[in-house]
Formats: structure tokens, C-alpha cells, sequence
């Protein structure tokens, strides 16, 4: 893969332990406090997100769930603060990719993603059991556990790591925990394009008996990354 030197993508050339806020969850995929109440959510992969601290300290049912999460809170902590140095350096050289209008600048991004991650930390400290490690394409839970899935900046964005073969495995894992609705963003790679494969993806799923849309969501900080796929699950 292309070093940041060779290419002005952000290339982290790691999944990296960084996370978004509620607010931007919100925004991504499209939803508000009021459609999650009552629901049973489960944000996987989550990283670093803050999703799941506060929206259990609203009310809300979430879980969250990550390979990272095999490491106690405080290491994790520490990689996020070493993870989000690294990738503000490399933002520097690659913020014409990028739109700055949700943080304005580079410096509002870092505050924003250590809010997240010092959320998410302190949170996983505090109540371990809200945070589920797991090694996807598999998960351990029951079927049809959840009312709403939500997956972000994992999937699509990591498209020349993860083959086509581990987005159907990890897809129809998603689709087994989750009873009515997932939602994933973004659907593009790191690079800003859409992903190869995404109308054969929703070819299979439809054939499954889901209802597929691409909706436009009011978040874009990456460039063309504005778009989610909603996948409700047929009735059986």
C-alpha cells in the first residue's frame, strides 16, 4: 500500500484505535436520540467511539464491540492518545482530501477525537461489561439479539485489507445478531471512491430477502463520504 510520501489519502496503514463522538454518530447515520429509545443497539466495530458512554448515560441500550477490546481500558487509552497523534500528523498532509466545515480545522478534529476517546476509556474502566471483545467475521451472541446495528468506518473503508469474501462473511454475521436494521458508513475506501464492490453486495443481500437503500446523511469530513447503506431485514 502507498505511503502518505507517495499519496495524499490518509493511510494509516493500521486499523487505529480512534473514535467518533455521539454527535457525529448521530449525524453518520442519520438518526436521533428519539428513534433509539426503547431499542437495543449494537455498535460494532466501535473502536474508540464515545457512541455507547453516552448514550447509556441517556438511556439508551448500547453495546459495543471490538477486536480492541481484548485490552484493559488504560492500554487502550494509551494507544488512542499515541493512535490520534499519529493520525493528526498525517491528516497535515492530507486535509485537501478532507471538508472542513464539522471541525474546521485540524486542531478542532484532535479535541474532538480525544473527547471521544477519553469517553470511551474512562467508560470501558467503569463498565467492562458494556464492551465485548470479538474477532470478526464472528460475534458471540445470540440471534437476533438486537433491534439496530451500527457500523462505522470499518467495512468498506478498509476495502484493500478486507476482501469481498469477509464482507459477506461479516455481513451475514451482522445480519444473524441484528432483528430489524443495520446501518453502515461510509461506503467509500480510504481513498474516497466508492467501494468496488458495493452493487454486487446489494445484489446478495437483496436476494436474501433484505431492503437495501443508500441515503445521504448530513456528515461529510471525508470527501464523498456522505452516504450510508440502511439494510432492513426481510420478515421470516
Amino acid at each position: 500500500m502507498s505511503r502518505v510520501e507517495q499519496s495524499t489519502k490518509l493511510d494509516l496503514e493500521r486499523i487505529v484505535f480512534i473514535g467518533r463522538t455521539f454527535e457525529e454518530y448521530l449525524d453518520m447515520f442519520s438518526l436521533s436520540k428519539e428513534e433509539l429509545k426503547g431499542k437495543k443497539i449494537l455498535d460494532c466495530p466501535a473502536g474508540a467511539c464515545s457512541f455507547t458512554a453516552i448514550g447509556n448515560r441517556l438511556g439508551l441500550d448500547v453495546t459495543a464491540c471490538d477486536i480492541t477490546y481484548y485490552y484493559s481500558g488504560e492500554n487502550l487509552k494509551n494507544k488512542g492518545l499515541r493512535d490520534i497523534e499519529h493520525a493528526m500528523e498525517l491528516m497535515e498532509k492530507a486535509k485537501n482530501n478532507y471538508i472542513w466545515d464539522y471541525f474546521k480545522d485540524i486542531e478542532g478534529l484532535r479535541k474532538l477525537r480525544l473527547s471521544a476517546l477519553k469517553e470511551c476509556a474512562n467508560d470501558i474502566m467503569e463498565s467492562s461489561e458494556r464492551y465485548v471483545p470479538v474477532t470478526l467475521p464472528y460475534l458471540p451472541f445470540k440471534d437476533a439479539e438486537f433491534d439496530i446495528l451500527l457500523s462505522g468506518h470499518f467495512l468498506f473503508m478498509y476495502a484493500d485489507r478486507l476482501d469481498y469474501k469477509f464482507h459477506i462473511e461479516t455481513l451475514n454475521e451482522l445480519l444473524r445478531v441484528t432483528k430489524e436494521e443495520i446501518r453502515i458508513f461510509p461506503l467509500v475506501a480510504l481513498e474516497g471512491q466508492r467501494y468496488e464492490h458495493l452493487d454486487k453486495l446489494i445484489i446478495y443481500l437483496v436476494n436474501n430477502g433484505c431492503t437495501v437503500e443508500e441515503v445521504k446523511v448530513p456528515y461529510e469530513f471525508q470527501t464523498n463520504a456522505n452516504s450510508m447503506l440502511k439494510i432492513k431485514k426481510g420478515k421470516k
